[in-house]
């Protein structure tokens, strides 16, 4: 039988994404329609650790679906990961009368949701992240923004490289995942693109390739690194050192992880968090939301976590055959 649901909250944990309010505005305005009381928790488990927690209501959320970042702001907790920190998260959660929790982040994320829910606190997982590394889902918050924002500074850097002759070394965030990355290289018809999952570390290949491309007339050459592979600065040195050709290293850092949703990240977040807060209204729990095949739809949380994530190889083989 469904465990009935009064009152729940709302967390942001992790790295922030764009399109983490819009979650958190259709979270809090869902539930109040099924008639559900809701309380936002501050800095994530942290917070609540620390009952950082606050009342939410319909106005709570007014005019931040356009901000990035998050208003509920986010920490990360290594006390959580313990079982003292998850069972004083789960007495926590009773003490404030909270019978669920949303939980917005990455896998992380969600396994610490998951131990709430063995602790008879109902959750469910709203994928954010900007690396779209949380495997069960095709879609995850805040990628499509920050992956735009990275194309628009690569085009500008493209505009002074071509101008100077020089190669220019971008590097894009993903430590462990290669899609903004990826994306980049297409969508700015870089000459190589870095990919944790794929480099072999073959820095002459790298270098010949420049060599190449500079017999055959090319004015610039445009190389996107994913943080993941890193050292972008040493890299620059040494390729100037081997080719002769003006090398600079530009790392756009935190600014991807900012600036204001776009269109996909606001529709597709706001019908994750309404889903979220319908599925605990309903009673269920330790669930994970996710966008699959171009449908919504809820995976159990350890079956998504088991779930692995590649970079698709058809798309890295045809990203190969367009550098050039």
């Amino acid at each position: 039988m469904a465990k009935a649901v009064k009152t729940i909250g709302v967390l942001t944990s992790g790295g922030d994404a764009p399109g983490m309010n819009a979650a958190i505005r259709a979270v809090v305005r869902t539930a109040i329609h099924e008639g559900l009381k809701v309380k936002g928790i501050m800095r994530g488990y942290a917070g609540l650790l620390q009952e950082e927690i606050v009342d939410m209501g319909s106005t709570s959320v007014s005019d931040i679906i356009h901000r990035g970042g998050t208003i509920l702001y986010t920490a990360r907790c290594m006390e959580f990961m313990t079982p003292e920190g998850q069972e004083q998260g789960a007495e926590i959660c009773r003490k404030h009368g909270i019978d669920g929790i949303v939980v917005i982040g990455g896998d992380g994320s969600f396994r610490g949701a998951g131990k709430l829910a063995a602790l008879g606190i109902n959750t469910i997982g709203v994928p954010g992240t900007i690396d779209l590394d949380v495997a069960c889902s095709d879609y995850t918050i805040g990628f499509d923004t920050s992956v735009n924002t990275a194309m628009v500074a690569i085009d500008k850097v493209r505009d002074t490289s071509t101008s100077h002759e020089r190669c220019s070394i971008i590097e894009v965030m993903g430590r462990k995942a290669g899609y903004i990355a990826l994306w980049c290289g297409f969508a700015n018809g870089a000459e190589d693109v870095l990919l944790p999952e794929r480099y072999d570390g073959d820095e002459q290949a790298l270098i010949n390739r420049i060599i190449d491309n500079r017999k055959r007339g090319k004015k610039h050459n445009i190389i996107i690194n994913a943080e993941g592979i890193g050292h972008s600065a040493s890299m620059a040195r040494r390729i100037e050192a081997a080719t002769g050709i003006e090398t600079r290293a530009t790392i756009l850092g935190h600014m991807q992880r900012g600036g204001t949703p776009t269109c996909k990240d606001r529709v597709y977040a706001s019908i994750m968090g309404a889903k979220a807060a319908l599925l605990l209204a309903a009673g269920k729990s330790n669930r994970v939301i996710a966008y699959r095949h171009g449908e919504y739809m809820d995976l159990d949380i350890q079956e998504a976590l088991n779930m692995k994530k590649d970079i698709p190889e058809d798309q890295y083989e045809i990203e190969k055959m367009l550098v050039r």
